[in-house]
């Protein structure tokens, strides 16, 4: 059974950085296009990053610059690195894995909640 758990949230101050880290397991992690996503208090999915088979990466325009994802194949470990957190980066994070850019997505992981706040 295909399963995603995140890890590595916590509440920081705006400024700061985080590391998540998505467990994969129970399907082959380097032929699955694995996305993060996220849900703010009061607000609907907003897609983070996704990085492709081969290694491109993608980020939406909040987030370029700051963040980074990256996989460890060996591992079969997804991460997302966040530097410079604002308050609006606050968030509930979601991981995924996909067939493509444009998804559809399969498997979600059950969430770790980031919260930015001095």
């Amino acid at each position: 059974q295909v399963q995603l758990v995140e890890s590595g949230g916590g509440l920081v101050q705006p400024g700061g950085s985080l590391r998540l880290s998505c467990a994969a397991s129970g399907f082959i992690f380097s032929t699955y296009w694995m996305y993060w996503v996220r849900q703010a208090p009061g607000k609907g999915l907003e897609w983070v990053s996704t990085i492709s088979t081969d290694g491109r990466t993608y980020y939406a325009e909040s987030v370029k610059g700051r963040f980074t994802i990256s996989g460890d194949n060996a591992t079969t470990t997804l991460y997302l690195q966040m530097n410079s957190l604002k308050s609006d980066d606050t968030a509930v994070y979601y991981c995924a894995n996909g067939p493509s850019q444009v998804g559809p997505f399969g498997s979600w992981g059950q969430g770790t909640q980031v919260t930015v706040s001095s």
